[in-house]
């Protein structure tokens, strides 16, 4: 019997799931569980994934259709209907469910980086990605500002991070895909020289190690972490969801 995952999204042949989940079934000795990639150009192309493929057992979604696959799916987990997007789909009695276990990655890595210390955030890039680690770090009790290209009622510019908004948000958290391979060279358009050791910059990209984001915190003193963890933490959840 096959049992089949993947994930869907757009220009994915860097992701990290395929060969996280593909060791993960060869050391448990699962033989006939398989993980690939499904580029998508559009996100209606999930209809013929959901209904052509054999054995498919789970999904997980990424940039840029955790908000767009909503409408596509049964049934949605009342904390990823909160949050407002979906990273993670499981079959369950011949309907799909849409989970959000970014929220959980995200939680376990980012709280021994800040402990007690970080009262407020600025969150770059207001995408589906950011929707869970907005949600996330106001459950910790956080203070959370966006940031944006393009003004907007609930958020900043990139040209309003003054002295004064830098040294007011302790935790500053890209969510954007700037700086992924191959463009390691880009990165959001803070004001990098008002960071301080009492800064934490935390990146969601993994690949690189050290995103071009994250090189400029450490040169400043900052804490610095990649998302590499979160992913793993989100991975693991995923696994258990699928299986439960």
């Amino acid at each position: 019997m096959e049992h089949n995952y993947g994930l869907i999204g757009k220009n994915i042949s860097y992701s990290f799931s395929a060969g996280y989940f593909t060791r993960k079934f060869e050391s448990l000795g699962l033989e006939n569980h398989s993980y690939r990639n499904y580029h998508l150009d559009q996100i209606e192309q999930i209809k013929s994934i959901l209904t052509d493929t054999p054995g498919l057992k789970g999904l997980n979604v990424t940039i840029p259709y955790k908000e767009a696959v909503m409408p596509y799916l049964d049934a949605i987990d009342p904390e990823a209907a909160a949050i407002g997007a979906v990273n993670t789909i499981a079959f369950q009695n011949g309907k799909t469910c849409g989970y959000n276990t970014d929220t959980y990655g995200f939680q376990i890595s980012v709280t021994p980086l800040i402990g007690n210390n970080v009262q407020k955030a600025l969150v770059l890039g207001t995408g589906g990605a950011s929707k869970a680690i907005v949600y996330t770090l106001r459950k910790m009790g956080l203070a959370v500002t966006l940031v944006s290209r393009a003004s907007g009622k609930n958020s900043l510019t990139y040209q309003d991070l003054d002295a004064a908004v830098m040294s007011d948000h302790q935790l500053i958290v890209n969510c954007t895909p700037l700086g992924t391979f191959p463009n390691i060279t880009d990165k959001p358009e803070i004001p990098y020289i008002l960071l301080t050791k009492n800064h934490v910059l935390y990146d969601l990209v993994y690949n690189p190690k050290e995103t071009a984001f994250l090189k400029e915190g450490r040169l400043k003193g900052c804490s610095v972490l990649n998302g590499y963890e979160m992913l793993v933490h989100q991975a693991e959840k995923a696994w258990k969801i699928w299986n439960s």
